[in-house]
C-alpha cells in the first residue's frame, strides 16, 4: 500500500541551522498494516507524516502509495486517500461549523467525483452522519447542529477520527493523536481507533510516546532516530519483546539511549 525509497529532506541547507529531516528512509507497508512509530525528540516521526501528506517536497526519493507515485502530488490531491490526525484536537476541524457541517466538509474532500467541492448533501447522507456518530457512544448525534468549538478535546479528536475514515483512506496517519487527552479520554479515543483500523482493514501509520502501546497495538514497531528507521520488529520477534527489550534494542542500533522522557515515564 505505500513504499518509501530512500527519501531525503534537508531544512534550510548551506545554512548554519542545517538539519537534516529524514535521511535515505526506505519503508514497506503492505495493505491492513498497522505500524507504530516510536523515537527520539527531532528523530523524523512528523517530518516523515509530512513528506508522505505533501506538506513539503522530499529532496530525493520516491513515495509510492496504492501502486501510484505520488512524490510531487500536491498536498490537497494526496488528502482524497491520505487521512492525517494530530496531537492537538483543535485541528483537523473547523470550530464555527456545525458537526454536521464539518463531517459534509470530510465527506465531500475524499469524494472521488470531480464535482464534489460543488455537491450537496442528501438526507441519506445525513442519516449515515448520524449512525456513525452514534457509534461513538458520546451523544453527539444529538448535536450535529452544534459548532465544533463546543466540543471537549476528546470529543473533537473522536470527531476528527471519524471525519478522516468517512471514506475510508488508502492510509491513516495518527501523530500522537491521544497525548492531549486525559487518560481516561485517551483510552477511549484508541479504543475507537483500534476498531475502526481492524474493521476496515485500514492501513496505519501511528507515532506514539507510549512503549506499551507501540507493541501491543498493531502489527509492527518501528524505531526512528536522526532521520532514519533504525528498527523494524514484526511477528514472532515483536510477540516476544518487552519494553526494556525495545528500549535495549534502541541502544544497540541507534548507539545511544532513547531521550524522549515522555517515552520513558509513560
Amino acid at each position: 500500500m505505500l513504499t518509501l525509497k530512500m527519501i531525503s529532506k534537508t531544512f534550510y541547507p548551506g545554512t548554519v541551522n542545517e538539519k537534516k529531516a529524514l535521511d535515505h528512509v526506505n519503508l514497506e507497508l503492505a495493505d491492513g498494516d498497522f505500524a507504530t512509530i516510536v523515537g527520539s525528540n527531532g528523530a523524523g516521526k512528523s517530518t516523515l507524516f509530512n513528506a508522505i501528506t505533501g506538506s513539503f517536497y522530499v529532496d530525493e526519493g520516491q513515495i509510492i502509495l496504492a501502486g501510484e507515485d505520488i512524490t510531487y502530488r500536491k498536498e490537497h490531491i494526496r488528502s482524497k486517500e491520505i487521512g492525517h490526525l494530530f496531537q492537538d484536537p483543535m485541528k483537523g476541524s473547523a470550530p464555527h461549523m456545525s458537526i454536521e457541517e464539518n463531517m459534509a466538509l470530510a465527506y465531500l474532500r475524499a469524494s472521488t467525483s470531480s464535482h464534489a467541492y460543488f455537491s450537496r448533501i442528501s438526507k441519506k447522507d445525513k442519516q449515515v452522519f448520524r449512525e456513525q456518530l452514534a457509534l461513538l457512544n458520546m451523544g453527539l448525534e444529538e448535536r450535529m447542529k452544534q459548532p465544533v468549538g463546543l466540543l471537549s478535546g476528546g470529543q473533537r479528536q473522536a470527531l476528527t477520527l471519524l471525519m478522516a475514515t468517512m471514506v475510508t483512506p488508502k492510509i491513516l496517519l495518527l501523530d500522537e493523536h491521544t497525548a492531549a487527552l486525559d487518560p481516561a479520554t485517551a483510552q477511549k479515543v484508541l479504543e475507537l481507533t483500534r476498531t475502526i483500523v481492524a474493521e476496515r482493514k485500514i492501513t496505519c501509520l501511528m507515532v506514539t510516546h507510549n512503549m506499551h502501546q507501540a507493541l501491543e497495538l498493531g502489527n509492527r514497531t518501528l524505531l526512528m532516530d536522526n532521520g532514519r528507521i533504525v528498527l523494524d520488529i514484526q511477528g514472532e520477534e515483536r510477540k516476544k519483546l518487552t519494553v526494556d527489550d525495545l528500549l535495549a534494542r534502541f541502544k544497540e542500533q541507534a548507539g545511544k539511549s532513547l531521550d524522549n522522557d515522555r517515552i520513558l515515564l509513560s
